[in-house]
């Protein structure tokens, strides 16, 4: 099987590469725009399975892995954020409080496509207006679903407590990824 990654993330490729997997990284271009009436739980399931219909027709021995990572708190889902200020006020929503992260995963073949979502719940301790300022101005989290990386300063100073895998969290759950490769 030739596997491929279509994602940018460092982080997604640690974790497959941690997992024994050798994977060509592929890009992969679409509009990734929810549909209102698709729910906070289907959104990153929906995402996924939306990159993997966008790549180019499979050929025999390929296998296509796509993911998306969506951060929800009060209801609404905190993206990536467009700059500092609305970083900002991303980290001050989930500030003393407890998210959702959903990680959604598609692995698609020459004729099935596999689609899971993993959720885990994290509470943060309160932020402080300084500590926000200093993790947007060191560790610069734009590329991150609701500004911040659990690896990170943040997640190591500020996660009070979590309940689901801290790998989802980060953005990809090898634990679905290694069942469903292992599987096909």
């Amino acid at each position: 099987m030739k596997l491929l990654l279509a994602s940018q993330s460092p982080r997604r490729k640690e974790l497959l590469t941690s997992l024994g997997f050798d994977f060509e990284v592929v890009k992969i271009d679409c509009e990734e725009i929810i549909p209102e009436t698709i729910t906070i739980e289907e959104a990153a399931a929906y995402l996924s399975e939306l990159k993997a219909k966008a790549f180019r027709t499979l050929i025999a021995e390929e296998v296509l892995l796509t993911a998306d990572t969506v951060v929800a708190a009060e209801g609404q889902i905190l993206g990536k954020p467009k700059d500092e200020n609305e970083a900002r006020q991303m980290l001050r929503m989930l500030s003393g409080k407890t998210h959702q992260v959903y990680t959604g995963i598609s692995i698609k073949t020459v004729d099935k496509t596999y689609t899971e979502t993993d959720v885990a719940d994290v509470e943060l301790d309160e932020i402080t207006d300084e500590e926000i300022t200093y993790y947007i101005q060191n560790y610069k989290p734009f590329d991150k679903a609701g500004s911040y990386g659990i690896q990170e300063w943040l997640g190591m100073a500020k996660i009070r407590k979590m309940s689901g895998s801290f790998y989802t969290i980060m953005g990809l759950p090898t634990h679905l990824v290694y069942k469903i490769l292992n599987e096909i």
